[in-house]
């Protein structure tokens, strides 16, 4: 600690109209945060001053990020203003470096009023790429609308940032550092800890190690491949899965951070995970899983690159929960999806007469019943999962859950998955993403499509494709009221749910940097005919979804830029 204490300053600067946060926080090109006049500093400072002064004075902040490229540059802006700003300790992971998953634990565990997390999720990385900003409350979870409205319009007003310009940290240095300011009574202290440590500890503590550790390494050992995608999580694969565990180091691939991540895109799926997909085709992996740019997201492949959809992964870890001694002693207090996630998880909870909760999408939703008590384990068709343990997704513990079943039942993924379709029947479920398509036409489309849906004649129609007939039963804009709070969300997205139980959802995504993404969900249930090809069963109903949107004319797209399956 420098026996001179810092100064202390109070820039103007002048505010920027586009600072909304969407649903996973603000966020920009890398180029926007560069070459926008203090439009980082902007948006920290609206974040601090969402925070009551008499709460942020001298409290606990945690800070981490996915290593993205302009990760280091923000954080030391962060811990500068943090000091300005009366925060008295800052929690950062070592390089600045911390999984999503991991910051919410860390939070929670030292009670922490919030953390700000460096994310652009799945999103590209490096100086072209994208960059984040989110800020997560008290219980670990994203910040509610309430908080991330006040937050936007502070960024519409802000004249002055608070900042102590002369404040450097180490982040490589383990430890405790210490700061005295001008006019401050008690130090700052920026504590850089393992990122790692203390959420493999909370994994211990749900899961049994013993037994997994014989499953990766012991006589009969099944061989596994994780895919961290140059991402947040390549060290904690290495310590959790390698070196606690005793998988191979060679299961462990792309395993290190990377700021542009390896010039790929850290989405865990069929299209943008293709490495890891082609290596699990020939059969000597048994089990294949990776993650995105920040950790909370995963994909789920059995042998032979058996693709498990992320909405049949939380209906199968629902069915064999108590295969998790976690939930062997809390129980299971409800189950959750996002609306446009298939309804394979409503026949679980229906079978075992456990509470099930339709939300929007976003973790939040899921969050409040987390701290109600009201919910123990959720999931989203976007590749997340997640259990009551923390209040984000969560892809390690997903690959945890996933193995602690094969552990208990000693079988195949592919086998694990086609008793569950003969048990509960199949939700043939795809999603195809327009992306980077003009807002206001996107809006327009949607907005007219909207006009034709909840027109009373609408109700009742029929739709056929060769021998296909699909009945409208309803159509609707999604809206959710919350059972603890009772706010209201509303224009969640337009449903169209069919005599059949078939579902098409139409929405606008929030998680991008560039133009909209138009999305649409198919969702079709089948009893009998549970082992044919998704595309060519949920054939029909895309054709109906693009005739009804006139998609392909409104936007001049001759087809998805990814599909989902």
């Amino acid at each position: 600690m420098d026996n001179c204490p810092l100064q202390v300053l109070t820039v103007p600067t002048a505010p920027y109209p586009d600072q909304r946060p969407g649903s996973s926080g603000l966020r920009k090109k890398v180029y926007v945060f560069q070459s926008r006049r203090h439009y980082l500093h902007n948006f920290i400072q609206s974040i601090f001053s969402s925070i009551d002064l008499r709460d942020r004075q001298g409290s606990t902040m945690v800070v981490g990020g996915d290593g993205r490229f302009f990760n280091q540059t923000a954080i030391e802006v962060i811990v500068q203003m943090a000091a300005a700003n009366g925060v008295g300790r800052l929690i950062i992971g070592q390089h600045g470096i911390m999984s999503t998953p991991a910051v919410s634990c860390v939070i929670r565990k030292y009670k922490a009023i919030g953390g700000i997390i460096l994310t652009a999720s799945h999103n590209p990385g490096g100086p072209d790429g994208d960059f984040g900003i989110k800020f997560n409350t008290a219980n670990g979870g994203p910040a509610q609308e309430a908080v991330t409205n006040k937050i936007f319009q502070i960024s519409r007003t802000i004249e002055e940032f608070a900042i102590c310009p002369a404040l450097r940290v180490n982040l490589a240095s383990l430890g405790k550092q210490m700061f005295d300011l001008e006019n401050k009574f008690k130090p700052f202290t920026v504590e850089i800890v393992d990122s790692v440590e203390s959420y493999a500890n909370l994994l211990r503590n749900i899961f049994d190690f013993a037994a997994l550790k014989e499953l990766l390494s012991g006589e009969n050992h099944i061989k596994i491949r994780l895919d961290g995608m140059h991402g947040v999580v390549g060290p904690y694969v290495r310590r959790i899965f390698c070196e606690e565990l005793g998988s191979p180091a060679n299961s462990a691939i792309s395993c290190v951070p990377m700021e542009d991540f390896g010039g790929q895109h850290p989405d865990p799926n069929l299209t943008y995970a293709a490495d890891l997909v082609d290596a699990m085709r020939d059969g000597q992996y048994d089990f294949g899983a990776a993650f995105d740019g920040d950790g909370d997201r995963n994909m789920i492949l059995g042998k032979h690159g058996f693709f498990v959809t992320p909405s049949d992964s939380v209906a199968v870890i629902a069915d064999n929960i108590f295969c998790i001694p976690y939930f062997q002693q809390t129980g299971v207090r409800g189950f959750a999806r996002s609306m446009p996630t298939s309804a394979a998880l409503d026949k679980v909870a229906k079978a075992t007469k456990i509470e099930l909760y339709e939300t929007p999408t976003g973790w939040k939703y899921f969050g409040n019943l987390m701290d109600a008590g009201r919910l123990s384990l959720c999931g989203e068709e976007s590749f997340g999962t997640g259990g009551d343990h923390i209040r984000e997704k969560d892809g390690i513990w997903a690959v945890l859950a996933w193995l602690s079943i094969l552990a208990t039942r000693r079988q195949s993924v592919e086998d694990i998955v086609k008793d569950h379709w003969l048990k509960y029947g199949r939700n043939y479920f795809t999603r195809y993403d327009y992306e980077d398509v003009d807002l206001d036409v996107a809006c327009e489309m949607m907005e007219d499509l909207e006009i034709l849906m909840v027109d009373k004649s609408f109700v009742g129609q029929r739709f056929a494709v060769g021998d296909k007939i699909y009945q409208v039963e309803k159509a609707d804009n999604f809206e959710y009221t919350d059972p603890i709070h009772s706010t209201i969300s509303r224009n969640q997205g337009l449903r169209i749910i069919f005599s059949d139980g078939s579902r098409i959802i139409y929405r606008l995504s929030g998680t991008g940097s560039g133009g909209a993404t138009v999305r649409i969900y198919i969702d079709s249930y089948e009893k009998e005919h549970i082992f044919q090809d998704t595309q060519v069963m949920l054939g029909p109903l895309a054709t109906i979804s693009l005739k009804i949107s006139q998609l392909h004319n409104r936007t001049g797209r001759s087809g998805p830029l990814k599909s989902f399956t």
